[in-house]
């Protein structure tokens, strides 16, 4: 189910300024800041609400990665990362990870695919994706109901929090409970993927 316009090898790297200011970037395009780790935390806590084996889609910058890990309950976390290289710079941030996570190299449209019905208990979900996927629905219906599949009854489902106060429409219609969760947040003077640097951000839990 990988979509036809993902590209096998994006130009990826890392910044660092002097102030601790950290940045992925994908295509010259910034996928994930180290700002966003107090709101990537508290998804990963969402995301575990129950059960005790969780998915997540995209390692990024590890941050969500290493909450539901690190989770009491967690038994298993699956992170599925497309790149190697934003695995290999994890590994070197991160010498000593928890035994409860596992990296695998791989499209996570391609392995929601291969994974059985009612097999996880949360997902949690932060791709970055070029403006020409984010916008085509079709894919979309059918990427959400292979996520819905695999979830347990009662999963929670958290993707990217939002800055705009309003629900992902194209999640909202598919699940029965929605817990929405406002946040100040302060980005960096030059982050350009928010609604202005600075004021309230949304995180939202689906559950199935």
């Amino acid at each position: 189910m990988r979509h036809a316009l993902q590209q096998d090898d994006p130009d990826i790297f890392f910044t660092n300024t002097a102030m601790g200011q950290r940045t992925l970037y994908i295509d010259g395009a910034q996928a994930m800041q180290e700002w966003e780790k107090p709101l990537m935390v508290r998804s990963g806590e969402l995301v575990v609400r129950q059960g005790s084996e969780f998915l997540e889609c995209g390692l990024g910058l590890g941050l969500s990665a290493l909450a539901v890990a690190g989770a009491q309950n967690t038994t298993r976390h699956t992170v599925v990362e497309r790149y190697q290289p934003v695995i290999d710079e994890f590994r070197k941030t991160h010498p000593s990870l928890p035994a409860t996570l596992d990296i695998v190299q791989d499209d996570f449209f391609d392995h929601i695919e291969r994974l059985p019905d009612e097999s996880v208990d949360g997902i949690m979900f932060d791709p970055w994706l070029p403006k020409e996927i984010r916008d085509d629905e079709s894919w979309w219906t059918e990427v959400i109901g292979q996520m819905i599949r695999i979830m347990r009854p009662g999963a929670a489902f958290v993707p990217f929090f939002s800055t705009t106060n309003e629900l992902w429409p194209r999640f909202a219609p598919r699940f029965r409970t929605i817990l929405v969760e406002p946040h100040p947040f302060t980005a960096y003077p030059t982050t350009s993927y928010t609604e202005g640097t600075s004021g309230t951000a949304y995180i939202q839990c689906f559950i199935k």
